[in-house]
């Protein structure tokens, strides 16, 4: 009896789990609703609802007002651009630039007043480079290869059969004219 109350009690710990227990369990925020009609047996699960929240909605009425800039320069590949951006209520303006593949740097100045729509001004930098095309491959042969082998025909076809006509159909039926033409005085 001893022995099975110590092995009952070794099972109840190995069964066990470790460590402390959660106390808190996480509420579902979003229960979907079925698209089918359910069983009349069917018990929905309990909603759980967020505890209420008190404070008041974010305002949007406010103007909108900000400051950013960013850029990237990387020698190794070769870009350059960037942005830079600040707005206070309605009036917003900034320039961004970037490096071109033939050398300029293209900026752009922008501005947007209200209802003016956005107006910008392009200008370039420096003077375009072009290198001249010179192609990266030419072919050149290094192997010409010369036939070592040369074939020659081994086998001549000579025709064995010559077919003649066995059926030769004589005509059973001349026809004569029925009509006669009158010679012309």
């Amino acid at each position: 009896m001893k022995v099975l109350l110590v092995l009952s009690l070794a099972a109840l710990s190995m069964a066990a789990p470790e460590g402390p227990r959660p106390s808190y369990v996480p509420t579902p925020s979003y229960h979907p609703t079925p698209a089918y009609t359910p069983a009349p047996d069917y018990r929905p699960a309990p909603a759980y609802a967020p505890p209420p929240s008190y404070r008041p909605a974010a305002s949007y009425e406010a103007p909108a007002k900000y400051d950013f800039n960013w850029a990237v320069k990387d020698d190794y590949s070769g870009n350059d651009y960037g942005h830079q951006e600040s707005r206070d209520g309605y009036n917003t303006q900034g320039s961004y630039y970037v490096q071109l593949p033939d050398g300029r740097l293209q900026k752009v100045t922008y501005h947007v007043d209200g209802d003016s729509g956005y107006v910008a001004e392009v200008s370039y930098e420096g003077e375009a480079q072009y290198q001249a095309h010179q192609p990266s491959y030419h072919p050149t042969p290094s192997y010409h290869p010369t036939p070592s082998y040369h074939p020659t025909p081994s086998y001549h076809p000579t025709p064995s059969y010559h077919p003649t006509p066995s059926y030769h159909p004589t005509p059973s039926y001349r026809p004569t004219p029925s009509y006669r033409p009158r010679p012309h005085h």
